[in-house]
Formats: structure tokens, sequence, C-alpha cells
């Protein structure tokens, strides 16, 4: 991994000449200037009903970014920004603010979409190739969330993330500094294409345990598989994973629960906050990582799920039935 010093001055180095030097892309035979790229990144704003399943968590008032992706006004955000969201609007770079309707929202990207129900003033941004972008590779961030922020960055590293909300991304991208209204902003490289959407903060971009402040985005390789199907379904096609309901960290590779949904299958189980989770189907588990590795190597949603649970008290075997995720969720009836 390239040592914190080193992403400092290639930071330092890029500052406002990433702007300037931002190839300018090719739109029906026309060139496409900085400004024509940066139009594409809209702003994303939800209203979230105080009965949504993600209220507590997520809130109820949700304002990100997003980015126009196609000509009918077809935007990708970050699906949190959406989920459960009864009222969506896209803010163009000019400030006019659109009614858009939700598309779709994939659990295991993280991606969202929305569609403008009025032309959006800009044209769509390209879409790039994340599977080669590498360590120290120069990049731009860019958030529409409260005006325009375009923040130089580089690539801190390339890894697998395990988030506590049973999240798992095998290949994410991380980069330093971070940008501050980070949630569905675009990761731009020198080409003006479109190479991630932002998804967190994050205290170690470089490498898991060391301290550097920075974001996580979203590959944006992992929408093409997809798409078809989040646009004609609303979602993936293929058969859904077991859901358990809780939320989880990882100390010393040792698996926490946090807390767990209310009225979720881990909480019917008897499963609760400050439990241990020691081994799955009667195997230890070796991090957060692996635990959900194992839970969804078991079948799709339904399939009954052993845990082996620690407690003060002493180890306890729990089966909890596992349930599509999807179907806990108080999504928008269009999708």
């Amino acid at each position: 991994m390239m040592r914190r010093g080193g992403l400092r001055f290639l930071v330092a180095g890029l500052g406002a000449a990433l702007l300037a030097n931002l190839a300018p892309t090719a739109t029906r035979g026309q060139e496409r200037t900085v400004d024509d790229v940066l139009a594409a990144v809209v702003g994303v704003r939800a209203d979230v009903p105080a009965t949504a399943r993600t209220a507590e968590t997520l809130g109820t008032r949700r304002e990100g970014s997003g980015v126009l992706i196609d000509a009918g006004g077809l935007v990708l955000t970050v699906g949190y920004l959406i989920l459960e969201a009864g009222i969506t609007e896209i803010v163009e770079a000019g400030g006019r603010v659109l009614p858009a309707e939700i598309v779709a929202y994939d659990h295991e990207t993280g991606f969202g979409l929305l569609r403008a129900l009025q032309p959006i003033d800009a044209a769509p941004m390209a879409i790039g190739d994340s599977a080669g972008l590498g360590e120290a590779d120069p990049v731009l961030a860019v958030s529409r969330a409260d005006g325009i922020a375009a923040q130089p960055a580089v690539v801190a590293s390339r890894r697998e993330f395990a988030g506590y909300w049973e999240y798992l991304l095998p290949d994410a991208i991380f980069t330093t500094p971070p940008l501050a209204s980070f949630a569905g902003a675009a990761l731009i490289g020198r080409d003006g294409r479109l190479l991630g959407i932002g998804s967190l903060f994050v205290g170690d971009a470089a490498d898991e345990g060391r301290h550097l402040p920075g974001n996580m985005f979203v590959p944006i390789d992992a929408l093409q598989p997809i798409l078809a199907d989040l646009l004609e379904h609303g979602r993936r096609a293929t058969a859904p994973r077991p859901w358990l309901g809780l939320s989880s960290d990882e100390r010393g590779g040792v698996i926490h629960v946090l807390r767990v949904a209310t009225g979720g299958p881990a909480a019917r189980a008897g499963i609760e906050a400050g439990d241990v989770i020691v081994g799955v189907a009667g195997a230890p588990v070796a991090g957060l990582a692996d635990f959900y590795r194992r839970v969804w190597a078991l079948g799709q949603a339904g399939v009954e799920v052993p845990l082996t649970v620690g407690r003060p008290s002493g180890r306890r075997e729990i089966a909890v039935r596992s349930i599509d995720r999807y179907g806990w969720l108080r999504l928008d009836p269009t999708y």
C-alpha cells in the first residue's frame, strides 16, 4: 500500500489541474466541456415516511447526489438515499427542481435508480471502466448535494468491503482525501467518464485498520450486469439472498451484534444486541465477510440459518428463519 505522505503529495499535485485537464468526451460528434461533464451530476432529495423500516436509522429527509446516465432522465445514485421514499426529486445544475420516480434498488451493490419526470437540462455522463482503476490513480469526486463540490483525489486502495448491514462489496474503490457530501457523488476519471458512485466516509481508506480518512465508492462496473434487470423489474432477477435483519461489526475477527431490526428474522428468533456470532451451521466464522458468505451459501431467502451465539451465560444454538429483505422493506409500490 502507498504511504500516507505519498498520497498527500499526489493529491497536492492534482489540485485544480485535474479539473483543467479533464479530457473532453465526445457525444454525437461534439466534444463535451468540463462544465458539460459536471452538469450531469445532479442533486437528489427524498422524503421518506416515518413508518418506513429505515426511517429510524437513515432518517426521513435524505439529500445527496446522482449522475444522469441516459438521455431519458435516468439517474444513478446510492440506494439508501431513496430507499422506501415516498417523494423523490432531482436538482439540476442550475437549481431547478424536478419531480422523479424510483426505478430500482439493488441491495447487493447499493445502487439506486431514479428517473426524472421532466427533461433534465444536461447531457448524460459517459460510463467508464472501473476495472482498470488502480492505487494512486487520480480521480475527481463530485457532489451536488448543496451546490457543486469537486474534490480532486487519488485511489488509496481497492479491496473487499463488508458493511454492518449485511452488505459485502467484493472490489470497493477507496479514495482520499474525503469528500464531505459523499452520498451518491460521482467518481470521475481523467477522461470525464463515470467510475463509481459515492457510498461512505471511512477512516481507513488506504488499508483496513490504518488511519487515513477517505470515501468508499461502488465501482461502476457492477452496474452493467444488472442494469437490464433493474430497469425491467426494479431489482436484480437472481434468487434473493437470505437476510437475517441484524447489524453487526467485527472486532479482532469477532462478530458483535450491534442491533436487530424490529420485527425482523433475528429479532423473532431471539438474537439480541450484544450477542456474539461464533458460528454458522456448526462452522466457526472468521470475520464479517466470512459470516455473510457462510449464511448466503446455505441457500436463498427463506432458508433456516443455524447460528452459534455467545453470551455471558454461555453459548446457544439459535436457528433464524431468513427472509427476502425486499419483502420486509416498505417499498414504493411503483417498483
